[in-house]
This record gives C-alpha cells, sequence and structure tokens, in this order.
C-alpha cells in the first residue's frame, strides 16, 4: 500500500464554495488527487490519498480518498469539484470519506500500523538511495508547508525524504514518486 498526505492549510472544511480555487487551495488538493490516484486509463488501486484540510470553518478535516473502492470519478476539475462540494457537505460518494481528523492523528494511526513514513523535504535522504516497504506513507504540504510543530511530529515517526535540490509542486512531487517507486519495483 502507498499512501499520500497532503496537508493543506486553507483547504475549506464545507461544500460552501464556488471553485476549488476560492475554496482554500482545494485545486491543489486536486492535483494531488489525481497524481496519486489515476493514470491513464484507470487508477491504482494500491494507493490512498489524504488531505488534512485546515481552513474555514471547521478544522480539521480528513479527507480520504482510497483508490481501490473509489467509483465514478473522472480526472476534470469540474467533477472533482461536485464531488468535493457534495462530500464536505456530508454526502457519500463510493472510495472517499471526510471526518474530523488532525495531521498528528493520522500519522500516529499509519505508524501504529507499520508505515514507513516520509516528510518529503530537500534536506532529506536522496529517493534513489532508499529501499521502500511494501506500506509506504508519504507526507508533504501544500505551497503554503506543513507547520513547523506538526512536521516535528512526524518527524519524530519517520525521516526525511529528498527528490533533489528543486521545490516541485506538491503534486508534481506525488507523481516522481510513484514513477520512482514503480519504476524500481518493476525492476525487481
Amino acid at each position: 500500500m502507498r499512501e499520500f498526505i497532503l496537508f493543506s492549510r486553507k483547504g475549506r472544511t464545507d461544500g460552501n464554495f464556488r471553485t476549488l480555487r476560492d475554496a482554500g487551495f482545494l485545486d491543489t488538493v486536486h492535483q494531488c488527487i489525481l497524481t496519486s490516484i489515476f493514470k491513464s486509463h484507470g487508477h491504482r488501486k494500491d494507493v490512498v490519498f489524504h488531505a488534512i484540510l485546515g481552513g474555514p470553518p471547521n478544522p480539521p478535516k480528513h479527507l480520504e480518498i482510497r483508490g481501490d473502492e473509489l467509483q465514478d470519478a473522472s480526472i476534470d476539475e469540474r467533477s472533482w469539484e461536485k464531488i468535493l462540494k457534495n462530500v464536505l457537505k456530508g454526502k457519500s460518494h463510493p472510495g472517499i470519506t471526510v471526518k474530523s481528523g488532525s495531521l498528528q492523528s493520522l500519522i500516529k494511526e499509519k505508524a501504529e500500523q507499520g508505515g514507513q513514513i516520509f516528510v518529503l523535504e530537500e534536506k532529506g535522504a536522496d529517493i534513489s538511495e532508499v529501499k521502500f516497504d511494501e506500506h509506504c506513507v508519504f507526507v508533504l504540504g501544500d505551497h503554503i508547508g506543513i507547520p513547523k510543530k506538526d512536521e516535528g511530529f512526524v518527524l519524530r515517526h519517520g525521516e526525511k525524504l529528498s527528490l533533489g535540490k528543486e521545490k516541485y509542486l506538491a503534486a508534481s512531487c506525488i507523481d516522481i514518486v510513484n514513477f520512482h517507486i514503480d519504476r524500481v519495483r518493476v525492476r525487481n
């Protein structure tokens, strides 16, 4: 199992918004959903995407999308705008759940499950030199980043992982991690 956790500091926690961009950059969350779960002509069954939404009116909210259960979801932004509005208003959608929950409580749960936890950070261990277990958890922030207190908590349960010296968009980071792990697992 591969899991991605995006900390979205301003991501709106209810469905009262006009567009994803207006909803505290839920467009970034949408892009990360696409790169974590979807691939050409299908989606990854072995990936779970989490977003911790820290925006108004009721933070924090934990959005979870399970690739093995996700149904009725295309990749376009309009469809996801509708899906996210509905689930944040409390309606159900196959493979998607929303509940109250902080980054620290999610990390604690993943550590107890034995997940190998990484914070994506330029100054971490180089991705090409790390051996990944079957259950990997990758934590990253949006354009604002993960609060220092939360990052410190995550690092007590994991380690920093670097994709290189460049700073990439969150969705690009997820794409790079997926590419790298897919490539390594095909060779082995």
